[in-house]
């Protein structure tokens, strides 16, 4: 358990979008129905977690404003620094969480609170809890302790235990509008408007996912293999070494290889809506230079086995298939 320093908590003004959720909190608030957990359920990166450490710094505000907190008083400058003894923070070790981390959850609930007026456990990702540790919470949540609230995170795609839904007040969250989400990245780094469009693209309004997409450098790699592709002519000595060159690098991404590929199948999609007249579905803005370039090269019958390729190059990877391999033969395939 612990209280970290990202996504320290904004106001409710300043969180953008969820309305819906803003709505249903603050009745509860204003009519005393406060659940004793509740569930935030959404995509990744939407902003469940900010708003979890912004309604728990709400509630345990000191000089509460209508919808806020003051952000002045001790509690909520507690919050702010991340180090309030009464929030806590539970995420996945390694791929899940896991029955120990639930069972330490429950010693420390035997105590009452420190000193908030409510102590707020946050629970990051319960669709990745395993069957023992969700039924060992399952009876806390039947039984929860005097003063404490839950709170838990879960993509909309994950799935949950039954008994977990049904004994939490569901929250649902929304993707963010892709425009709010590029004029963000725009102000939090030095990018182009039609990358950050771009990202916001793919991110499908997300904008936790856009933020690592831009962090891990993905476009440039993209925007790599691709100049290579429509330049290299196939079977020539310069060609073998640059795109093996290429797969190395690819490689040398890991668990975000999977993530550079649907990269290059978004490209490969759009190639196909610039030929079928289709250019307001179009995601890569960044890259319509290289489309008159590419749609030279390929026809849509090929453009379709290509997207066909990098389907194939996945299951492989999915099955633990030598990523440099899988990389190599790719490249060359959609030469």
């Amino acid at each position: 358990m612990k209280t970290p320093q990202e996504n320290i908590p904004l106001g409710f003004a300043e969180i953008i979008g969820q309305d819906k959720a803003k709505q249903l909190l603050h009745r509860a608030v204003a009519q005393g129905r406060l659940s004793h957990a509740f569930l935030f359920k959404g995509a990744m990166g939407v902003g469940k977690k900010t708003f979890a450490r912004t309604f728990a710094t709400f509630l345990n505000c000191q000089n509460p404003l209508e919808h806020e907190s003051c952000g002045q008083c001790p509690s909520c400058r507690k919050f702010h620094a991340g180090s309030h003894p009464d929030f806590l923070v539970i995420e996945p070790e390694g791929a899940a969480i896991k029955i120990n981390q639930v069972r330490e959850l429950k010693k420390t609930l035997a105590f009452p609170p420190f000193e908030a007026k409510l102590r707020v456990v946050l629970l990051c990702d319960i669709h990745t809890m395993r069957r023992e540790a969700a039924n060992s919470l399952l009876k806390t949540l039947e039984e929860p302790p005097g003063q404490t609230m839950l709170i838990l995170t879960a993509d909309e795609a994950g799935i949950i235990l039954p008994t977990i839904l049904s004994r939490c007040q569901t929250v649902p969250f929304f993707p963010l509008p892709q425009d709010e989400v590029a004029k963000i990245l725009s102000r939090e780094a030095t990018i182009e408007p039609e990358s950050a469009a771009t990202l916001a693209a793919m991110a499908e309004g997300s904008l936790g996912r856009a933020r690592l997409l831009l962090a891990k450098d993905l476009l440039g790699q993209r925007r790599e293999i691709i100049d290579n592709l429509l330049q290299l002519a196939p079977d020539t000595p310069a060609t073998i070494q640059a795109l093996g060159n290429l797969a190395e690098s690819a490689a040398k991404l890991k668990e975000d290889l999977p993530e550079l590929l649907d990269l290059l199948t978004t490209w490969l999609h759009d190639l196909l809506l610039h030929l079928h007249g289709a250019p307001d579905k179009i995601i890569n803005h960044d890259l319509r230079p290289t489309f008159p370039a590419a749609c030279r090269r390929w026809s849509s019958p090929q453009l379709t086995e290509r997207l066909g390729m990098m389907e194939t190059a996945r299951k492989q990877l999915a099955r633990n298939c030598n990523p440099t391999a899988v990389c190599e033969v790719l490249f060359f395939a959609l030469l």
